[in-house]
């Protein structure tokens, strides 16, 4: 299968790349820069609204993963147009580019994220629920609206939601494995609210599922079976790594620190991955313990 991705250099991007190429699948990265030769690249530009067609034709898939990181940086009011308009422009540019191929891809997986839902305390959530309140949830609508385009031209559209990937070179666990190997790791806040995770590799499972599964379209939480809270995943974090995790990080200090970001890590989702297990998917990871594990 001919395959295009976007976001192929970020964390999931990369791994998703690598699964499948080893399982002979024939990539085409969209990358901003100019393409080198027989790197399997093709040339886009969110910015400007500028896709290369050419390197698209034959593709029996996209998937579309690119944005600017949520936690990168300080949320300036700056940053937040950055993190919205990469997401929004990109997914509008693509959508657009894709509709207008003579033979358009059967498929369009395109990135979203289990903040749609907002915090959502105790409530448990899955893809029916109904999106949130607050900056991300706003960013998460207006993210899968653009890609109006692919749908309207009859290209099946999933949006990939995904929660936190648990992974030891990057997102928000690539921070955490250093500071619980020094014995420094310890619940955010008063640590009840629920992370929705999942391991990489069920992450690059799940979006190679919903490609080769016909049914799946609209939103698909990419979480594993049962969210926990942060002190479950912290306590879980000193098992596997035998040290100790009770060093707590004050709210007030979080605040401080991260800004109006740390609105989002002193709450979560609990979501659950219902269309994903309707439609038959088995995770490797199903577990906190496995999943950091699996990362290790």
């Amino acid at each position: 299968m001919r395959i295009a991705i976007t976001g192929s250099t970020g964390l999931i991007g990369s791994a998703l790349v690598r699964s499948l190429r080893a399982d002979g699948h024939d990539v085409v990265r969209l990358v901003r820069r100019e393409p080198r030769p027989g790197r399997g690249e093709a040339r886009w530009d969110p910015d400007t609204g500028y896709v290369d067609p050419a390197p698209l034709a034959g593709c029996e898939a996209v998937v579309h993963l690119a944005g600017a990181g949520i936690g990168d940086h300080r949320w300036t009011d700056a940053y937040k147009r950055k993190i919205r308009d990469s997401r929004v422009r990109g997914t509008a540019t693509l959508a657009r580019a894709l509709a207008a191929l003579d033979t358009p891809p059967a498929v369009l997986v395109s990135g979203s994220a289990v903040g749609y839902y907002g915090d959502t305390g105790d409530r448990v959530v899955d893809e029916d629920s109904p999106a949130g309140h607050g900056f991300l949830p706003s960013v998460c609508v207006e993210w899968e609206a653009a890609a109006a385009p692919a749908r309207a031209a009859g290209i099946r559209t999933a949006f990939a939601r995904t929660g936190l990937v648990v992974a030891k070179d990057g997102g928000a666990w690539g921070r955490m494995f250093p500071l619980f190997r020094a014995g420094l790791g310890g619940r955010l806040g008063d640590g009840r609210q629920y992370w929705p995770f999942i391991s990489l590799r069920d992450e690059v499972g799940a979006l190679r599922h919903i490609i080769d599964t016909p049914a799946l379209h609209g939103p698909v939480n990419l979480t594993a079976p049962e969210p926990l809270t942060n002190r479950q995943i912290t306590a879980a974090m000193g098992r596997v790594l035998k040290r100790p995790a009770v060093l707590p990080v004050p709210a007030a200090a979080l605040r401080i620190v991260l800004g109006e970001f740390s609105q989002d890590v002193l709450t979560g989702q609990r979501a659950r991955p219902a269309r994903l297990l309707e439609s038959g998917y088995v995770f490797r990871d199903p577990g906190i313990e496995q999943a950091i594990r699996a990362a290790l």
